[in-house]
């Protein structure tokens, strides 16, 4: 690439840093958007829309907020609101046990043992594989991940913001590339089923569908983002941030482990290996209370999806508890309770977050406003009457468009579907194809929008870094990836088309199947 694209490329990068950092804080942008929605609502109230929303099956009507009973409403599920938002739970959770790894030296072991392993030259493509991996664990990697990532990369040179970025970006490329099923797919199924039973009453969707797309995909995500990392992302991050000159060495820092540390890690280690036996096993049989009903380990109804977050908290705090005692890094009770209390010191700012977007959220499903915006999207999509080939590139341009707004892909999905689905079937393109192409774009575009809810953590993991660390920092890193993975991913999706390799189980690109 040459100089002068070089530096059109930190133009308009740190052309959105500057102007996102300018923004004001991320928890007064929720505050300024709770107000904007309900201002809307009471605006849009008095207008009638000739949609229906394809959940209640009702008219579509904007809620007035303003009215007395949606005040009291609001007011009283306030805390319910709080208490309830997904993010909050599973953060809180799970840091509690990385607080827990910390302080006993667990994790320090750990990743030297790693690093010693993993040669300096695949260190990233090695993160961006695990974070892709990790997806299976749902949101809670997003609490494991970054905070780990951005340590390795530190430790091997690199800069720790382009750890975190890398692993973001693999991370949120794994909802739609994939080794392995994942709690996402049984939902996106029954959406998707459920939408084209409205043309087909016997149509079947498997939960697989989009599998072989999934796992082709992958590849070519980790190659992306191996690629953004190193050449654009890393290379800029040293020249226009650098790292503060107080950083917390203790934290920051992976330490060569004594011979006392080795044996502990080693004990831990097999009390890991136990633990994850344990869980097989029990796991295993078809009868087991770990499975769905039907017998599935990936079914949101599963008890072990449902306990996710409190096996990430036993896997980290039983072998990190007998790693510090026996490398005498806990001494009592209290110093583990310290560990855990220090760590959570760090979660004030995305608690005080949590607490307004919670409201907005509320307050944006009540109004109606999302399900108003999806609709009009996706009526106008189908205004355009074109051809197959370009009306999938507009179902990837709307939801990347809508993800903006809405991040998350089960609202999205569950009023686009029943739209989107019939509406191309009606043109011979399959449920199948239309779904991918919606988890597609959702995965890429979750990275790049502050509405994004693990934003402010992924902002606090980088000011541990660097300090000056805002909005705009952490949108023009991603950025790049959204754009990289947009166009790769979409080229994949056409390659497959053309080919004619499924996308999946049990899945094709035209309906009727033939």
């Amino acid at each position: 690439m040459s100089e002068q694209a070089s530096a059109v490329r930190r133009d308009w990068l740190q052309k959105i840093e500057y102007i996102g950092n300018k923004l004001p804080d991320i928890t007064m942008l929720f505050v300024y958007a709770l107000i904007i929605c309900w201002l809307l609502s009471w605006g849009l109230s008095y207008f009638s829309f000739d949609y229906i929303n394809p959940v209640t099956k009702q008219p579509l009507a904007i809620v007035n907020l303003f009215q007395p009973s949606e005040i009291i409403a609001f007011f009283t599920a306030l805390t319910k609101n709080f208490v309830n938002f997904p993010p909050l739970g599973i953060t809180i959770v799970a840091t509690i046990g990385i607080g827990i790894a910390e302080a006993s030296g667990f994790i320090n072991v750990g990743l030297s043992r790693a690093l010693n392993i993993i040669p300096k030259n695949i260190v990233t493509p090695a993160v961006i594989t695990v974070s892709v991996f990790a997806h299976i664990v749902a949101d809670s990697a997003y609490v494991i991940l970054m905070p780990v990532a951005a340590l390795v990369f530190y430790s091997v040179g690199k800069h720790p913001l382009s750890g975190i970025a890398a692993s973001f970006a693999g991370l949120a490329g794994g909802f739609s590339a994939s080794f392995t099923p994942s709690i996402i797919d049984p939902i996106m199924q029954s959406f998707t089923q459920n939408a084209a039973r409205i043309i087909d009453p016997s149509y079947e969707v498997n939960i697989l569908s989009n599998y072989f797309l999934s796992f082709g995909s992958t590849f070519f995500v980790i190659a992306t983002c191996w690629y953004i990392t190193d050449k654009i992302i890393d290379p800029r991050l040293k020249r226009t941030m650098p790292l503060d000159n107080d950083l917390d060495k203790e934290h920051v820092e992976v330490h060569q482990p004594s011979a006392l540390d080795l044996k502990a890690f080693r004990w831990a280690s097999a009390v890991f290996v136990l633990i994850a036996l344990g869980l097989f096993i029990a796991a295993y049989p078809q009868d087991s209370l770990l499975r769905s009903p039907e017998g599935s380990l990936t079914s949101p109804t599963a008890p072990i999806m449902q306990m996710i977050v409190p096996l990430l908290l036993l896997f980290f705090a039983v072998p990190s508890l007998i790693h510090g005692i026996i490398a005498k890094t806990f001494t009592d009770t209290r110093t583990v309770t310290k560990s855990m209390e220090k760590i959570t010191y760090t979660l004030v700012p995305f608690i005080v977050f949590s607490f307004f977007c919670a409201q907005f959220l509320y307050s944006f499903n009540r109004s109606g406003l999302g399900t108003l915006i999806a609709l009009s999207g996706a009526e106008f999509l189908k205004s355009l009457q074109m051809p197959s080939g370009i009306t999938i590139f507009g179902v990837l341009i709307l939801t990347a468009l809508l993800n903006i707004i809405i991040t998350s892909a089960t609202s999205k999905w569950a009023i686009l579907s029943s739209i989107l689905v019939p509406m191309l079937m009606s043109v011979n393109i399959s449920p199948e194809l239309t779904q991918a192409a919606f988890r597609i774009s959702d995965s890429v575009m979750n990275v790049s929008t502050p509405m994004f809810a693990f934003y402010p953590l992924l902002i606090s993991y980088c000011q541990r870094y660097c300090k000056n660390t805002g909005v705009g920092t952490l949108c023009s890193m991603m950025i790049p990836y959204s754009i990289g993975l947009f166009i790769v991913l979409t080229l994949v999706l056409y390659v497959y088309w053309w080919l004619g390799i499924p996308l999946g189980f049990d899945s094709g690109y035209t309906y009727p199947r033939t």
